[in-house]
Protein backbone atom coordinates (compact mmCIF):
# COMPACT_ATOMS: atom_id res chain seq x y z
CA UNK A 1 0.00 0.00 0.00
CA UNK A 2 1.33 3.63 -1.03
CA UNK A 3 2.19 5.60 2.05
CA UNK A 4 1.59 9.24 2.51
CA UNK A 5 4.57 10.55 1.52
CA UNK A 6 4.34 8.61 -1.47
CA UNK A 7 0.84 10.05 -2.93
CA UNK A 8 -1.61 12.71 -3.41
CA UNK A 9 -2.15 15.42 -1.64
CA UNK A 10 -1.06 14.73 1.36
CA UNK A 11 2.39 13.91 0.00
CA UNK A 12 2.38 17.27 -1.84
CA UNK A 13 1.92 18.88 2.27
CA UNK A 14 4.40 16.59 3.90
CA UNK A 15 7.11 17.57 1.45
CA UNK A 16 6.21 21.55 1.68
CA UNK A 17 6.92 20.88 5.36
CA UNK A 18 9.83 19.39 5.02
CA UNK A 19 11.21 22.03 2.92
CA UNK A 20 10.74 24.70 5.73
CA UNK A 21 7.66 26.11 3.64
CA UNK A 22 5.05 26.34 6.90
CA UNK A 23 4.13 28.67 8.11
CA UNK A 24 3.67 30.55 4.92
CA UNK A 25 4.16 34.62 5.04
CA UNK A 26 0.39 34.82 6.68
CA UNK A 27 1.02 32.05 9.07
CA UNK A 28 -0.33 29.42 7.77
CA UNK A 29 0.45 25.52 7.71
CA UNK A 30 -1.06 24.62 4.56
CA UNK A 31 -5.19 25.37 5.60
CA UNK A 32 -4.31 25.57 9.25
CA UNK A 33 -3.46 28.51 11.24
CA UNK A 34 -3.18 32.51 10.39
CA UNK A 35 -4.51 35.25 12.28
CA UNK A 36 -7.56 36.23 13.60
CA UNK A 37 -7.60 38.71 15.71
CA UNK A 38 -9.00 42.16 16.86
CA UNK A 39 -7.55 45.09 14.91
CA UNK A 40 -6.02 46.88 17.69
CA UNK A 41 -3.68 43.64 18.13
CA UNK A 42 -2.27 43.71 14.70
CA UNK A 43 0.23 46.31 15.47
CA UNK A 44 1.70 44.16 18.05
CA UNK A 45 1.79 40.73 16.18
CA UNK A 46 3.48 42.61 13.35
CA UNK A 47 6.23 43.80 15.82
CA UNK A 48 6.68 40.42 17.72
CA UNK A 49 6.35 38.69 14.08
CA UNK A 50 9.55 41.14 13.04
CA UNK A 51 11.07 40.27 16.40
CA UNK A 52 10.84 36.78 15.40
CA UNK A 53 12.30 37.21 12.82
CA UNK A 54 15.06 38.98 13.74
CA UNK A 55 16.08 37.20 17.15
CA UNK A 56 15.52 33.96 16.73
CA UNK A 57 18.40 33.12 14.51
CA UNK A 58 20.53 35.89 15.86
CA UNK A 59 23.48 34.57 17.50
CA UNK A 60 23.96 36.35 20.16
CA UNK A 61 20.28 35.74 21.18
CA UNK A 62 19.96 32.18 20.26
CA UNK A 63 23.75 32.03 22.69
CA UNK A 64 21.58 34.29 25.20
CA UNK A 65 18.97 31.47 25.64
CA UNK A 66 20.65 28.50 25.53
CA UNK A 67 23.04 29.74 28.24
CA UNK A 68 19.31 29.99 30.54
CA UNK A 69 18.21 26.52 29.15
CA UNK A 70 21.85 24.96 30.15
CA UNK A 71 22.48 26.67 33.70
CA UNK A 72 19.40 27.42 35.11
CA UNK A 73 17.07 25.09 33.60
CA UNK A 74 19.45 22.22 33.24
CA UNK A 75 18.95 21.19 29.70
CA UNK A 76 19.61 18.68 28.01
CA UNK A 77 17.63 16.47 30.01
CA UNK A 78 18.41 13.14 30.59
CA UNK A 79 16.90 9.97 27.91
CA UNK A 80 16.16 6.98 30.52
CA UNK A 81 16.16 3.40 29.54
CA UNK A 82 12.97 2.02 31.48
CA UNK A 83 14.21 -0.94 32.58
CA UNK A 84 10.84 -2.43 33.88
CA UNK A 85 8.53 -1.36 31.40
CA UNK A 86 10.59 -2.48 28.36
CA UNK A 87 10.26 -6.39 30.61
CA UNK A 88 6.27 -5.80 30.85
CA UNK A 89 5.81 -4.26 27.44
CA UNK A 90 8.09 -6.49 25.00
CA UNK A 91 9.79 -3.57 23.68
CA UNK A 92 13.16 -1.52 24.45
CA UNK A 93 11.81 2.09 25.90
CA UNK A 94 13.18 4.78 26.66
CA UNK A 95 11.58 8.04 28.12
CA UNK A 96 12.86 11.79 27.54
CA UNK A 97 13.22 13.10 31.24
CA UNK A 98 11.22 16.84 30.43
CA UNK A 99 9.99 15.94 34.16
CA UNK A 100 13.56 16.95 34.97
CA UNK A 101 14.04 19.91 33.64
CA UNK A 102 13.59 22.94 36.36
CA UNK A 103 9.80 23.74 37.73
CA UNK A 104 9.11 20.30 36.51
CA UNK A 105 7.94 20.51 33.01
CA UNK A 106 8.39 21.22 29.47
CA UNK A 107 6.66 24.42 29.67
CA UNK A 108 9.86 25.98 31.14
CA UNK A 109 11.79 25.87 27.60
CA UNK A 110 9.48 28.13 26.01
CA UNK A 111 8.43 30.50 28.95
CA UNK A 112 12.23 31.22 29.26
CA UNK A 113 12.69 32.01 25.43
CA UNK A 114 10.02 34.05 24.98
CA UNK A 115 10.83 35.70 28.24
CA UNK A 116 13.97 36.71 26.97
CA UNK A 117 12.15 37.82 23.51
CA UNK A 118 10.26 40.11 25.69
CA UNK A 119 12.20 41.90 27.11
CA UNK A 120 14.31 42.27 23.84
CA UNK A 121 11.16 43.84 22.55
CA UNK A 122 10.72 46.19 25.11
CA UNK A 123 7.55 44.45 26.96
CA UNK A 124 7.26 46.12 30.84
CA UNK A 125 4.95 43.42 32.15
CA UNK A 126 4.03 39.81 30.79
CA UNK A 127 0.51 38.27 30.84
CA UNK A 128 0.17 34.24 30.68
CA UNK A 129 -2.67 31.63 30.88
CA UNK A 130 -2.30 28.18 32.15
CA UNK A 131 -4.48 25.35 32.49
CA UNK A 132 -1.90 22.70 34.91
CA UNK A 133 -0.63 25.49 36.10
CA UNK A 134 3.03 24.38 34.72
CA UNK A 135 3.22 26.78 32.11
CA UNK A 136 2.43 29.29 34.93
CA UNK A 137 4.77 27.91 36.85
CA UNK A 138 7.37 28.22 34.35
CA UNK A 139 6.59 31.64 33.18
CA UNK A 140 6.39 33.29 36.49
CA UNK A 141 9.98 31.91 37.73
CA UNK A 142 10.90 33.12 34.01
CA UNK A 143 9.93 36.77 34.58
CA UNK A 144 11.66 36.41 38.14
CA UNK A 145 14.34 35.17 36.20
CA UNK A 146 14.34 38.60 34.50
CA UNK A 147 12.91 41.03 36.57
CA UNK A 148 9.17 41.38 34.57
CA UNK A 149 6.54 41.84 36.40
CA UNK A 150 4.06 38.55 35.59
CA UNK A 151 0.08 38.07 36.00
CA UNK A 152 -1.57 34.71 35.23
CA UNK A 153 -4.61 33.81 34.33
CA UNK A 154 -6.00 30.31 35.53
CA UNK A 155 -9.64 28.90 35.07
CA UNK A 156 -11.40 28.53 38.63
CA UNK A 157 -12.01 24.26 37.97
CA UNK A 158 -7.90 24.16 37.08
CA UNK A 159 -7.28 26.46 40.51
CA UNK A 160 -8.82 23.78 42.47
CA UNK A 161 -7.32 20.88 41.17
CA UNK A 162 -3.97 22.08 40.74
CA UNK A 163 -3.90 24.01 43.69
CA UNK A 164 0.00 23.19 44.82
CA UNK A 165 0.50 25.14 41.55
CA UNK A 166 -1.04 28.32 42.06
CA UNK A 167 0.96 28.40 45.45
CA UNK A 168 4.50 28.01 43.57
CA UNK A 169 3.22 30.87 41.24
CA UNK A 170 2.42 33.20 43.74
CA UNK A 171 5.53 32.06 45.84
CA UNK A 172 7.06 33.09 42.77
CA UNK A 173 5.97 36.84 42.33
CA UNK A 174 3.32 36.28 40.24
CA UNK A 175 -0.20 37.37 40.36
CA UNK A 176 -2.83 34.58 39.55
CA UNK A 177 -5.55 35.81 38.37
CA UNK A 178 -8.97 32.92 39.09
CA UNK A 179 -11.21 33.11 35.73
CA UNK A 180 -14.86 31.95 36.82
CA UNK A 181 -16.54 32.82 33.88
CA UNK A 182 -16.81 30.51 30.52
CA UNK A 183 -15.91 26.97 31.17
CA UNK A 184 -13.25 27.94 34.33
CA UNK A 185 -10.68 26.08 32.13
CA UNK A 186 -7.89 26.68 30.21
CA UNK A 187 -10.15 28.37 27.34
CA UNK A 188 -11.49 30.52 29.68
CA UNK A 189 -7.39 31.73 30.81
CA UNK A 190 -6.89 32.10 27.32
CA UNK A 191 -10.02 33.98 26.42
CA UNK A 192 -8.89 36.63 30.08
CA UNK A 193 -5.18 37.06 28.89
CA UNK A 194 -6.12 37.96 25.38
CA UNK A 195 -8.60 40.31 26.80
CA UNK A 196 -5.81 41.92 29.01
CA UNK A 197 -3.47 41.81 25.79
CA UNK A 198 -6.19 44.02 24.04
CA UNK A 199 -6.29 46.50 26.64
CA UNK A 200 -2.83 47.33 26.28
CA UNK A 201 -0.52 45.95 23.72
CA UNK A 202 2.19 48.19 23.73
CA UNK A 203 3.72 47.27 26.63
CA UNK A 204 2.07 44.15 27.61
CA UNK A 205 3.43 41.02 26.65
CA UNK A 206 1.46 38.04 26.19
CA UNK A 207 3.52 35.09 26.84
CA UNK A 208 1.26 31.80 25.05
CA UNK A 209 1.83 28.45 26.84
CA UNK A 210 1.42 25.85 23.95
CA UNK A 211 1.40 26.39 20.18
CA UNK A 212 -2.03 27.98 19.90
CA UNK A 213 -3.04 31.52 19.09
CA UNK A 214 -2.87 33.87 16.22
CA UNK A 215 1.12 33.80 13.77
CA UNK A 216 3.49 33.64 14.83
CA UNK A 217 3.11 32.32 18.07
CA UNK A 218 2.36 28.42 16.64
CA UNK A 219 5.73 28.60 14.68
CA UNK A 220 7.58 30.52 18.14
CA UNK A 221 6.49 28.00 20.42
CA UNK A 222 7.32 25.27 17.55
CA UNK A 223 10.81 26.76 17.13
CA UNK A 224 11.62 26.70 20.94
CA UNK A 225 10.05 23.35 22.10
CA UNK A 226 11.93 21.98 19.29
CA UNK A 227 14.87 20.95 21.86
CA UNK A 228 13.32 18.32 23.16
CA UNK A 229 13.50 16.27 19.46
CA UNK A 230 16.49 17.38 18.71
CA UNK A 231 18.16 16.55 22.02
CA UNK A 232 16.00 13.18 21.98
CA UNK A 233 17.68 12.57 18.45
CA UNK A 234 20.88 12.61 19.13
CA UNK A 235 20.91 10.78 22.42
CA UNK A 236 18.74 8.02 20.97
CA UNK A 237 21.77 7.76 18.39
CA UNK A 238 24.08 7.67 21.36
CA UNK A 239 22.45 5.26 23.65
CA UNK A 240 20.91 3.10 21.98
CA UNK A 241 22.31 2.59 18.54
CA UNK A 242 20.20 4.23 16.39
CA UNK A 243 16.33 6.09 16.06
CA UNK A 244 13.53 4.68 17.79
CA UNK A 245 10.89 3.14 15.79
CA UNK A 246 8.25 4.99 16.91
CA UNK A 247 7.70 8.13 19.37
CA UNK A 248 5.17 9.06 21.43
CA UNK A 249 4.14 12.16 22.80
CA UNK A 250 0.82 13.25 24.94
CA UNK A 251 -1.43 16.01 23.05
CA UNK A 252 -3.25 18.74 23.91
CA UNK A 253 -2.60 22.67 22.90
CA UNK A 254 0.36 20.36 21.19
CA UNK A 255 3.71 22.01 22.37
CA UNK A 256 5.41 18.91 24.19
CA UNK A 257 4.55 16.62 21.05
CA UNK A 258 5.78 19.32 18.55
CA UNK A 259 8.80 20.27 20.21
CA UNK A 260 9.41 15.96 20.65
CA UNK A 261 7.94 15.45 16.50
CA UNK A 262 9.53 17.97 14.82
CA UNK A 263 12.96 17.06 14.76
CA UNK A 264 12.23 13.62 13.46
CA UNK A 265 9.41 14.16 10.80
CA UNK A 266 12.08 13.79 7.79
CA UNK A 267 12.40 10.38 9.38
CA UNK A 268 10.80 8.13 7.04
CA UNK A 269 11.33 4.81 9.43
CA UNK A 270 9.95 6.58 12.69
CA UNK A 271 6.63 6.28 13.45
CA UNK A 272 5.20 8.88 15.04
CA UNK A 273 2.16 9.22 17.48
CA UNK A 274 0.19 11.64 18.91
CA UNK A 275 -1.99 10.65 22.45
CA UNK A 276 -5.20 13.20 23.15
CA UNK A 277 -7.31 13.18 26.33
CA UNK A 278 -10.37 10.63 25.40
CA UNK A 279 -11.51 11.40 29.09
CA UNK A 280 -14.94 9.23 29.73
CA UNK A 281 -15.36 8.49 26.10
CA UNK A 282 -16.29 9.63 22.62
CA UNK A 283 -19.41 11.94 22.83
CA UNK A 284 -19.13 15.16 22.54
CA UNK A 285 -18.47 17.22 25.91
CA UNK A 286 -16.92 13.92 27.18
CA UNK A 287 -13.43 14.58 26.28
CA UNK A 288 -10.49 16.69 24.32
CA UNK A 289 -9.95 14.46 21.57
CA UNK A 290 -9.45 17.39 19.36
CA UNK A 291 -7.30 15.88 16.21
CA UNK A 292 -9.09 12.85 16.41
CA UNK A 293 -12.96 13.16 16.99
CA UNK A 294 -12.76 17.53 15.83
CA UNK A 295 -13.33 19.14 13.01
CA UNK A 296 -11.92 22.59 11.11
CA UNK A 297 -12.96 26.21 12.57
CA UNK A 298 -11.27 29.29 14.13
CA UNK A 299 -10.40 29.74 18.19
CA UNK A 300 -8.53 32.06 19.74
CA UNK A 301 -6.43 33.62 16.89
CA UNK A 302 -6.13 30.55 14.55
CA UNK A 303 -7.95 28.13 12.01
CA UNK A 304 -7.24 24.23 13.44
CA UNK A 305 -8.82 21.40 14.45
CA UNK A 306 -11.84 22.15 16.88
CA UNK A 307 -14.57 20.46 19.50
CA UNK A 308 -17.38 21.70 18.24
CA UNK A 309 -21.13 21.21 17.28
CA UNK A 310 -23.31 20.98 14.12
CA UNK A 311 -23.93 24.81 14.35
CA UNK A 312 -20.15 25.54 15.00
CA UNK A 313 -20.46 26.41 18.69
CA UNK A 314 -17.08 25.27 20.87
CA UNK A 315 -17.77 22.51 23.42
CA UNK A 316 -17.06 22.12 27.01
CA UNK A 317 -14.28 19.57 27.20
CA UNK A 318 -13.25 17.00 29.62
CA UNK A 319 -10.49 15.17 30.74
CA UNK A 320 -8.94 14.06 34.30
CA UNK A 321 -5.65 15.90 33.17
CA UNK A 322 -5.82 19.95 33.46
CA UNK A 323 -3.23 20.38 30.81
CA UNK A 324 -5.05 18.49 28.16
CA UNK A 325 -8.61 20.16 28.61
CA UNK A 326 -8.88 22.01 25.63
CA UNK A 327 -11.12 22.20 22.93
CA UNK A 328 -8.33 23.66 19.93
CA UNK A 329 -4.70 22.42 19.04
CA UNK A 330 -1.62 23.66 17.69
CA UNK A 331 -2.42 23.99 13.46
CA UNK A 332 0.71 22.56 12.86
CA UNK A 333 -0.63 19.16 14.25
CA UNK A 334 -3.63 20.04 12.35
CA UNK A 335 -1.16 19.89 9.29
CA UNK A 336 0.70 16.18 10.30
CA UNK A 337 -2.76 14.79 10.42
CA UNK A 338 -3.29 15.99 6.72
CA UNK A 339 -0.42 15.06 5.55
CA UNK A 340 -0.68 11.31 7.30
CA UNK A 341 2.77 12.06 8.69
CA UNK A 342 1.26 11.95 12.23
CA UNK A 343 -1.08 9.27 13.82
CA UNK A 344 -3.27 10.71 16.86
CA UNK A 345 -5.34 8.44 19.33
CA UNK A 346 -6.24 9.05 22.22
CA UNK A 347 -6.67 7.68 25.96
CA UNK A 348 -10.04 7.08 28.51
CA UNK A 349 -9.26 8.41 31.97
CA UNK A 350 -9.08 5.40 33.36
CA UNK A 351 -6.58 4.26 30.93
CA UNK A 352 -4.11 7.09 31.63
CA UNK A 353 -4.48 6.84 35.40
CA UNK A 354 -3.81 2.80 35.17
CA UNK A 355 -0.31 3.90 33.10
CA UNK A 356 0.54 6.55 35.63
CA UNK A 357 0.31 4.38 38.39
CA UNK A 358 2.24 1.76 36.67
CA UNK A 359 5.20 3.79 35.83
CA UNK A 360 4.73 4.90 39.53
CA UNK A 361 5.32 1.29 40.35
CA UNK A 362 7.74 -0.36 37.43
CA UNK A 363 10.16 2.91 37.08
CA UNK A 364 10.22 5.03 40.44
CA UNK A 365 8.36 7.94 38.45
CA UNK A 366 5.53 9.92 39.23
CA UNK A 367 4.59 11.19 35.92
CA UNK A 368 2.42 14.25 34.83
CA UNK A 369 -1.32 12.44 34.66
CA UNK A 370 -0.54 14.38 31.04
CA UNK A 371 1.86 12.52 30.11
CA UNK A 372 0.27 9.55 30.97
CA UNK A 373 -1.63 9.02 28.49
CA UNK A 374 1.61 8.85 25.80
CA UNK A 375 2.50 5.89 27.78
CA UNK A 376 -1.02 3.78 27.03
CA UNK A 377 -0.61 5.29 23.62
CA UNK A 378 2.93 3.30 23.48
CA UNK A 379 1.86 0.34 25.71
CA UNK A 380 -0.71 -0.43 23.66
CA UNK A 381 1.38 0.13 20.47
CA UNK A 382 4.43 -2.08 21.47
CA UNK A 383 1.90 -4.93 21.85
CA UNK A 384 2.22 -5.13 18.45
CA UNK A 385 5.86 -4.47 17.56
CA UNK A 386 7.61 -6.47 20.27
CA UNK A 387 11.43 -6.13 20.11
CA UNK A 388 11.10 -2.64 19.22
CA UNK A 389 12.10 0.66 20.37
CA UNK A 390 10.06 3.30 21.67
CA UNK A 391 10.28 6.66 22.78
CA UNK A 392 8.00 8.55 25.25
CA UNK A 393 8.03 12.30 26.03
CA UNK A 394 7.91 12.34 29.73
CA UNK A 395 6.70 16.03 29.45
CA UNK A 396 6.24 16.70 33.23
CA UNK A 397 6.21 15.67 36.90
CA UNK A 398 3.10 14.60 38.74
CA UNK A 399 3.73 16.45 41.90
CA UNK A 400 1.28 18.87 40.87
CA UNK A 401 -1.90 15.97 40.54
CA UNK A 402 -1.81 15.22 43.94
CA UNK A 403 -5.02 16.47 44.99
CA UNK A 404 -6.88 14.55 41.80
CA UNK A 405 -4.91 11.53 42.59
CA UNK A 406 -6.06 11.44 45.45
CA UNK A 407 -9.41 11.60 44.59
CA UNK A 408 -9.18 8.40 41.79
CA UNK A 409 -5.93 6.50 42.40
CA UNK A 410 -6.23 6.91 46.22
CA UNK A 411 -8.88 6.51 46.90
CA UNK A 412 -9.88 4.71 50.09
CA UNK A 413 -6.14 4.03 50.23
CA UNK A 414 -4.98 7.21 52.57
Amino acid sequence: MATAFETGEASALLRRELAGEFPDARGRFGPYGGRYVPETLVPALDRLADGVKRWLRDPAFVAEVDAQLANWVGRPTPLSPAPALSARWGAEVFLKREDLAHTGAHKINNAIGQALLAKRLGARRIVAETGAGQHGVATAAACARLGLPCTVYMGAVDCERQAPNVGRMKLLGATVVPVTGGDQTLRAAIDEALRDWVSDPNGTYYLIGSAIGPHPYPYMVRELQSVIGRESRAQMIRQAGGLPNAVFACVGGGSNSIGMFHPFIGDRDVQLIGVEAGGRGPALGDNSATLTLGRPGVLQGCYSMLLQDENGQIQETHSVSAGLDYPGVAPEHALLLSAGRVSYEYATDDEALESLAECCEAEGILAAIESAHAFTGARKWAAGNKGAKLLICLSGRGDKDMPTLQRTLLKGKL
